[in-house]
């Protein structure tokens, strides 16, 4: 098993491109996983699940097959 992984926030700012403030703004609205506390007053937020919110945007990106997929356009 992987072992879980913490982030700081500017390694969850890396892999998001969000800003700070979004990313408390999106927790509040609960469109981003919740941090962890890691000690009195620092946070960070697992590596899976911001993978995930990552993963999430990329599918919910992407246009699904379309809805013949046997013809092509260049049938």
């Amino acid at each position: 098993m992987k072992p879980k992984a913490i982030l700081t926030i500017r390694e969850v700012q890396r892999r998001t491109g969000l800003s700070r403030p979004t990313i408390y703004r999106y927790m509040s609205e609960n469109r981003f996983p919740k941090s962890v506390r890691r000690g009195a007053a620092n946070r960070g937020w697992l590596e899976h699940e911001v993978d995930g919110y990552v993963d999430n945007c990329i599918t919910s990106s992407r246009p699904g097959p379309p809805k013949d997929s046997a013809s092509t356009e260049f049938d």
